[in-house]
């Protein structure tokens, strides 16, 4: 029986200062096995208390019921500072909520079905430049960074990845992807909130740059929207959108916070889980098949995607096994009681999509690949309460169904025109960085796909 790749756990007890050095070495493998089977794990340190959350009642509680008193984790915020700013993705309370109202109808009703021909035109850009390689040894993941990075251009700013600016931007992100993990390891230190983090100069740098490009593709907008002559793209709409309470817009300032963060979650996010749909088409050919066979009529419209239901299926699995944000940190702001533990005010609440995904109890072969598992009653059952690639409740993700569009039709059309086979002895090892990547690339052998000569 084939399985996709997966971290070894580690030993189940170990001391504080040895988790520290497993986590920055790997945030998947620094945890022990049983949390695929743990409802809720404690982990004390000597500074705070931490608990790894896969109760579905209780992630309803913390995502859904009571947001409000389960904010975004300051640890987090720590990590990501640097680049992020204060973005959507780190607030929390009002500024958060005003955030959401600016941001939201953006991603709203027909505005996804505008940005489709962006979309179809950098998937035909990342087929091109695929066959040109074909056939041959191919890094996908790099790849498909480029792709989701071209897709991100072309829909919120309407430039290609050739744009010098955007080309700037999507090779300094590469050197930060590579040195910026989810959580900086100094925020399980007993340091004071307000000191700073120690980050790597390569990572200061390379956060320094990018929102320096961004500010300037951000000005020039603002600078077209007030002449008149913007066009009707993402960007656009979000600096011209007022908040419905306040009136106010977005500045520049706050403007280049965002974009950052859009740059993240629809770049990087949506290149790592690419990258791994492509791996779990290599290794499992008859499920590639049945791809190529679904998008051998795609035609470029965007209703064609609701065609597109076993490529859906794929996607939502690779999903499921490598969720991109491998783990989201919440903190209570009261007393709380979840299980029969009591948690004093400031514990950090762990909610790991790793171990809810692969959750021995919750899911039938967690382990394994199986996109028909979602046009089953157990598969739809599990994915009502264990299912979270893009959060839950108040914070999901407002770009989920743009991940979702974008992802489903990059599968399709790379794996219509070329196909993806396994490389002999380079299996990929998933690890966190930013997102779930492979520690040394996915390396796959592409060529073209016969039956697309004909199309």
């Amino acid at each position: 029986m084939i399985r996709p790749p997966k971290p070894p756990a580690r030993p189940d007890k170990v001391s504080f200062w040895r988790y520290v050095r497993l986590f920055r070495q790997d945030l998947l493998s620094a945890h022990p096995a049983r949390l695929y089977r743990a409802w809720m794990a404690e982990f004390r340190t000597p500074f705070f208390r931490s608990f790894v959350v896969n109760d579905p009642s209780v992630l309803r509680v913390i995502l859904n019921e009571r947001p409000d008193d389960f904010p975004k984790s300051e640890r987090v915020r720590h990590g990501l500072a640097p680049l992020l700013g204060n973005s959507v993705f780190v607030t929390n309370g009002p500024v958060w909520k005003r955030q959401r109202r600016i941001i939201d109808p953006a991603f709203e009703g027909g505005r996804l079905r505008d940005t489709f021909p962006a979309m179809w035109a950098a998937a035909e850009a990342a087929t091109a430049r695929l066959a040109s390689q074909s056939p041959g040894l191919v890094e996908v993941e790099q790849e498909a960074s480029h792709a989701a990075a071209d897709v991100i251009f072309r829909t919120l700013f309407s430039i290609p990845i050739e744009h010098e600016i955007a080309s700037r931007v999507f090779s300094e992100f590469r050197a930060y992807q590579r040195n910026q993990p989810i959580v900086n390891v100094a925020a399980l230190l007993p340091f004071a909130r307000w000191l700073p983090r120690l980050h790597r100069r390569s990572t200061l740098r390379a956060a320094r740059v990018i929102r320096g490009l961004i500010t300037d593709l951000t000005a020039a907008r603002m600078a077209e929207i007030a002449a008149g002559r913007a066009p009707d793209d993402l960007a656009t709409k979000i600096m011209t959108t007022s908040d419905p309470e306040t009136g106010a817009r977005f500045d520049t300032a706050e403007m280049v916070d965002q974009v950052a963060i859009f740059f993240l979650a629809g770049h990087e996010t949506s290149a790592s889980a690419l990258g791994w749909a492509l791996y779990l088409l290599a290794l499992f050919p008859e499920a590639q098949a049945r791809v190529a066979n679904e998008a051998a009529g795609l035609t470029p419209e965007f209703a064609a995607l609701s065609r597109l239901r076993f490529t859906r299926d794929v996607f939502r699995e690779a999903l499921r096994l490598y969720p991109p944000v491998p783990m989201m940190v919440r903190e209570n702001l009261m007393q709380e009681q979840f299980r029969d533990r009591d948690v004093a005010p400031g514990g950090q609440f762990v909610l790991s999509p790793w171990h809810l995904h692969r959750h021995e109890r919750l899911w039938d072969r967690p382990d394994d690949f199986d996109p028909d598992r979602w046009q089953t009653d157990p598969g739809r059952a599990s994915a009502r309460g264990a299912y979270m690639p893009f959060s839950s409740g108040a914070r999901v993700c407002p770009g989920a169904g743009f991940a979702m569009a974008e992802g489903v039709l990059l599968l399709a059309m790379l794996v219509r025109s070329l196909r993806f086979e396994t490389v002999p002895g380079k299996v990929p090892m998933p690890v966190a960085h930013l997102t779930v990547r492979a520690r040394d690339g996915i390396w796959l052998r592409i060529s073209p796909r016969e039956s697309a000569l004909t199309v």
